[in-house]
């Protein structure tokens, strides 16, 4: 079986960055899309806290990028690839100490800067940033650090934005070239959505709590000649790019979230002047992080599912080549384990149920561990895709019934998860990890068997809508 597959040429996400007193209960919400291919499966993996003797390296399969790591790598979760042939892809997850992180958000950088500071071919990328980043750090801020610090001796293959987060703190990390790059914590107050370019604009230089970047970046920018707004210093503008692409494929992703959260304005969906930081016009949940990314512009004609002149304008939010999307919040005034809850949804999103996964497992279900190609009705990740495959041929006559069971399952696991929530703060250290397991699985379990039963409805419903059918008159 040929599998030959370059994911870092096709990786095309939609982030989402919540600051905690921007959400209805105080949690950091951090998720994103990982879109790439529409058959290509993913896996949700624990690896537990390991304590080595003898010294370790990273050796990249994607483009044998390398690097030693340290002795100690701490618990954390991931979602890599189903192959490793092409790199792990290990994409996002949550570290022991309650750190979230997503890589990437793919993003592009104009040609101007890429020849004086050309992208590394050998450098970090998006396949190995989670690998050797997340075990190894104890806040969101450390994260970018460490990133920054990566970027800066080995260079980077790509032009990415890097999601962070903790109990406190929201960052978005930006490389812009090879070796530069600019990280800003999103307020508190205040939310992001990103969507294939470079986001980060104004760069407070003397602001140490908001900003962090590559010591050099001024210096290099003033040397080449690259900033044409000397008087200020716009991260975006310097190193991203402004063409069509943008305008058709970027910003109207943008545009659709700020619609949704800040209120609707005359502002186009091509604009290039959105902002990047925006504050939204009521508190935001974990469900608008959800709704935001399994969106494809609902009620407007720019929806694809719409039958309209317009409805192929846009890049939608959520579409076929999504392998999963996630979810990462992380709730206060709870220990790290209970707090952190790694919302997961196989496949589309539009089409699947983010499943909740406390950080303090110790494993996850069989069915989140398998799954390759061809399609294999054991895997959870092709249990989703399969739903969604059957419904795209019918979503008018289909669609209502598929919605209604979502919802059942969302309001199922939402009861469950507040349950669990109770009697989860009453475990001890030593029951917890168990406790919260035992519950995680439960909550997949019902979401699987609600999916399973959701197909055989949508293959008995189906079976009507051959166009080998005749109605027979039955007098004859």
């Amino acid at each position: 079986m040929a599998l030959e597959y370059n994911k870092s040429s096709l990786s095309a996400c939609t982030s989402i960055l919540i600051g905690k007193k921007a959400t209805v209960d105080g949690s950091t919400i951090i998720g994103r899309n990982e879109d790439a291919k529409a058959s290509w499966p993913k896996h949700f993996v624990i690896h537990e806290h390991k304590e080595s003797t003898e010294k370790q390296r990273f050796v990249s399969k994607a483009n044998d990028f390398q690097m030693d790591l340290p002795k100690i790598r701490n618990k954390y979760s991931a979602t890599p690839e189903w192959t490793f042939k092409e790199g792990l892809f290990e994409e996002d997850g949550f570290n022991e100490y309650g750190v979230g992180m997503s890589a990437t958000e793919s993003a592009y950088s104009n040609q101007r800067v890429l020849g004086v500071d050309p992208l590394v071919e050998n450098g970090i990328g998006e396949e190995a940033m989670i690998t050797v980043v997340l075990p190894y750090v104890k806040t969101a801020r450390e994260g970018v650090l460490r990133l920054g610090e990566i970027v800066e001796k080995y260079g980077t293959c790509e032009t990415n934005g890097v999601l962070f987060s903790d109990q406190n703190e929201v960052w978005y990390f930006e490389n812009g070239s090879g070796h530069y790059w600019v990280a800003q914590r999103i307020p508190d107050d205040s939310y992001a959505v990103v969507a294939n370019q470079l986001a980060i604009q104004e760069i407070d230089f003397n602001d140490e709590n908001n900003f962090l970047y590559h010591q050099d970046i001024q210096k290099f920018v003033s040397d080449n000649h690259l900033n044409t707004r000397p008087n200020t210093f716009n991260f975006r503008e310097i190193f991203g790019t402004h063409n069509l692409s943008d305008e058709i494929y970027s910003t109207p992703r943008v545009w659709w979230g700020q619609q949704e959260f800040s209120g609707k304005t005359d502002e186009s969906p091509e604009s290039e002047n959105l902002s990047f930081i925006k504050k939204a016009d009521r508190l935001l949940s974990v469900d608008d992080a959800k709704n935001y990314l399994s969106s494809h512009f609902q009620g407007t004609p720019y929806d694809p599912l719409n039958k309209s002149d317009d409805n192929k304008r846009y890049r939608p939010i959520s579409l076929a080549k999504t392998q999963e999307s996630h979810v990462l919040q992380i709730r206060p005034q709870m220990a790290p384990e209970i707090a952190c809850v790694q919302w997961l949804a196989m496949g589309v999103a539009s089409q699947s149920v983010y499943v909740p996964f406390y950080m303090g497992i110790n494993n996850t279900p069989e069915a989140y561990k398998i799954g390759e190609l061809p399609y294999d009705s054991k895997s959870a990740y092709w249990t989703y895709k399969l739903a969604g495959v059957l419904l795209d041929g019918h979503y008018n006559e289909l669609g209502k019934m598929f919605q209604d069971k979502q919802e059942a399952i969302n309001i199922t696991l939402y009861n469950k998860l507040h349950e669990f929530d109770q009697q989860a703060l009453s475990k001890d250290d030593e029951e917890l990890p168990n406790y919260l397991t035992k519950a995680s699985f439960e909550m997949a379990k019902i979401s699987l068997d609600g999916y399973k039963e959701l197909i055989a409805q949508l293959i008995t419903d189906s079976t009507d809508f051959s166009p080998l059918n005749f109605k027979t008159d039955m007098n004859l």
